[in-house]
């Protein structure tokens, strides 16, 4: 379908994992230090737990073959967004143990000081905890964020078009693998190292001296 033959181009389809991962690694990963809300913080744990101890490809593969024959409504969606939904999971788990830890080690004192000014916890997290825990966080979050891209590479297991995919046909139609191979691997590489760069300089600009060190000597939300 013309969907799939667009698959997960380098800017559309990685924006789109990107986003998912990010999303919905932020929202479990808050679930789980939720004070007084034991069900949402072993809904957090289940989805780290479940997402995070199955092979990437096998989900893959339980996304695109499994969940529309499960689900016949899920038949009328387009192959290449159950790979994003599969790869955005993945990673997801990853980034919600991240999360975790970053509102863990920052100092108890910032819950209270969100609780004095009469935050709900919602407001909380969202204009406290939150902010200042990404910007612990974003170092990890560098590494997720190539490694979602350079996962990407195993689409082509279930035939979605990106760049492996491209440089398997182009390989099957030219002959000449070892130049094609070589220039999709430096494209990979140049696409990480991009990324790499991108949150590099968010960092920078993002950082709050002190931070780490303050929020490593009283954790423990």
């Amino acid at each position: 379908m013309d969907d799939e033959r667009l698959g997960l181009d380098a800017v559309g389809g990685g924006f789109r994992l990107w986003v998912v991962a990010m999303v919905v690694g932020a929202l479990m990963g808050t679930l789980r230090t939720l004070p007084n809300s034991p069900w949402l913080v072993r809904l957090g744990n289940v989805w780290v737990e479940l997402f995070r101890n199955i092979p990437l490809l096998v989900q893959i593969f339980l996304w695109y073959f499994v969940v529309p024959k499960m689900f016949p409504a899920m038949q009328q969606i387009p192959g290449f967004v159950l790979v994003v939904l599969a790869l955005g999971f993945f990673t997801s788990a990853r980034i919600a143990e991240q999360v975790r830890a970053g509102i863990q080690a920052l100092a108890r004192g910032q819950r209270y000081a969100g609780m004095a000014l009469g935050f709900t916890t919602a407001q909380t997290y969202r204009y406290v905890i939150l902010p200042m825990a990404f910007r612990i966080i974003l170092p990890p979050l560098t590494s997720e964020s190539m490694n979602l891209l350079k996962n990407s590479s195993v689409a082509f297991a279930v035939s979605i078009a990106e760049l492996t995919m491209f440089a398997m046909q182009a390989q099957e139609e030219t002959s000449r693998g070892v130049e094609i191979y070589i220039a999709v691997t430096a494209l990979y590489a140049i696409s990480a190292f991009a990324v790499n760069r991108l949150m590099a300089l968010a960092e920078k600009k993002m950082q709050i001296p002190g931070l780490i060190i303050a929020g490593a000597t009283g954790g423990g939300h």
